[in-house]
């Protein structure tokens, strides 16, 4: 009787290994996919310091050049301050096509790998 039960326990155990391995992948998957944002959000962190360090050190400068060039530290402050509100400006009326087109394909990738894309990696 256990050879004729044999093929049904080979085959549950079989399907069983399956789902643990296709649960391990998508563990994996879904580290990957962590990591990769992780690190994607930290350097976009890193840089937007930077930058906005960066920014502050070039504004104060250029306050400091052009109150000298022309007698009044206040009004090249309003000089610099319109300066940075029409950069601001240009920020927000192009955040769509900065910032939508760079993030959802970035999770769409990271929610719906295709497998094509690991065969490659192989």
């Amino acid at each position: 009787m256990t050879r004729f039960t044999e093929p049904a326990e080979d085959l549950s155990r079989r399907a069983k290994d399956y789902i643990d391995l296709r649960l391990d992948d998508i563990k994996l998957r879904t580290a990957k996919g962590l990591s990769i944002t992780a690190s994607k959000l930290v350097a976009f962190f890193i840089i937007i310091s930077v930058g906005t360090s960066l920014a502050l050190a070039l504004s104060f400068g250029l306050i400091l050049l052009i109150g000298e060039l022309i007698g009044s530290y206040a009004w090249s402050a309003f000089g610099v301050s319109v300066l940075l509100a029409i950069g601001l400006w240009i920020l927000i009326r192009r955040r769509d096509s900065l910032f939508k087109d760079t993030f959802v394909p970035l999770f769409v990738n990271l929610f719906f790998n295709n497998d094509d894309d690991e065969q490659e990696e192989q």
